[in-house]
């Protein structure tokens, strides 16, 4: 397994994160466990996760991945949660708060069983929140040993700016976002990454395979399988961008570069994010065994500029031009706003 530097940091990171976001709840434990096994035996060190993870009622993604690394020297791993998001039902149990944080934390910490995280992240900006009091609180967990890193996820380009610079003042290790990214949803290029590499953050792109669209298994003028996410409440949410027939004929178009060059199209879909500038890492998600170890062997592929050329062409239909999600302003989704299960 490759590793590479977070940002400009010294921590190392696995080129693959395993991540837990719709893959482990309680209602699935054995399958999750069989799949972090597999993450390990394929050389994956870093695990990701977040406090709402896995409902019900929050923390059971972290309780299950503490469960399963259990036992797993410490020092081999890196452990990534966030805090943001709403935990409870209470007024201070969501945002960037100092209260929220701190005890978020805390709370993380004992699910997951440990006495620090490598990264802890920001879920989503908070705009209710003074950005001083977020950064204080973080400084103050870096400070008593609980998170080595902070990290951010779908911040804006002012937002990073404006989060960098209280860290520099701080002197807080601020070295990540972490934001959607694939090769149909590109918000971040135009404005986020140059952001993040002048600042020093390194990206850990999640949902490289577009919720499961680059693939292949979904097909235009098709239902989506009965047992896809696709096809479920929860899943579509999300997923439900992409499946328009031009959108899922032009990632048919994308099988004849797959071929070329041996491999699948959900590892054609991971080499492409790792190849990107200022990408650090690619989180994948698996509810099988072998989800882990295809998404795994993408570390492996190198795309070369013609290669890169073809897929871009590939995305551009005849007649609604081009199929990629550009626009910068849709990088921002304000935490009080998402869906409570995210």
């Amino acid at each position: 397994m490759e590793h590479r530097h977070l940002g400009r940091s010294g921590l190392q990171i696995s080129a693959i994160t395993f991540g837990s976001w719709l893959t482990h709840d309680s209602s699935a434990a054995d399958s999750a466990k069989a799949t972090l096994r597999t993450a390990l035996d394929a050389g994956i060190t870093t695990f990701d996760t977040a406090d709402v993870y896995g409902r019900p009622e929050f923390g059971a993604a972290e309780e299950l991945l503490g469960d399963a690394l259990h036992g797993v020297r410490r020092e081999s791993l890196e452990i990534l949660t966030k805090v943001c998001l709403r935990t409870g039902p209470g007024a201070n149990d969501e945002g960037l708060s100092r209260k929220h944080i701190l005890e978020s934390c805390h709370a993380s910490l004992r699910r997951l069983r440990t006495d620090y995280v490598d990264l802890y992240q920001a879920h989503r900006f908070d705009p209710k929140t003074p950005l001083e009091e977020t950064m204080t609180a973080f400084a103050d967990l870096v400070r008593q040993g609980k998170a080595l890193y902070i990290g951010v996820s779908e911040w804006t380009a002012a937002q990073i700016e404006a989060g960098a610079a209280l860290a520099r003042e701080l002197r807080v290790p601020l070295i990540s976002n972490q934001p959607q990214y694939s090769m149909l949803w590109r918000v971040i290029e135009a404005e986020v990454v140059p952001a993040a590499q002048t600042a020093g953050l390194g990206q850990i792109v999640f949902s490289p395979v577009a919720q499961g669209v680059l693939t292949g298994k979904y097909l235009p003028g098709t239902q989506p399988p009965a047992d896809s996410r696709a096809a479920s409440a929860k899943g579509s949410a999300f997923v439900g961008r992409y499946m328009s027939d031009p959108v899922l004929a032009a990632v048919q178009r994308l099988k004849p570069i797959a071929d070329e060059f041996g491999v699948t199209l959900a590892q054609l879909a991971v080499a492409w994010v790792l190849s990107r500038p200022g990408v650090s890492a690619a989180i994948i998600g698996a509810s099988r065994p072998e989800q882990v170890a295809e998404n795994a062997a993408a570390v492996d592929v190198k795309l070369d500029d013609d290669a890169l050329a073809r897929i871009d062409a590939a995305l551009v239909d005849p007649v609604h031009g081009d199929l990629v999600e550009r626009d910068p302003a849709k990088t921002a989704r304000p935490f009080d706003v998402m869906p409570a299960w995210r």
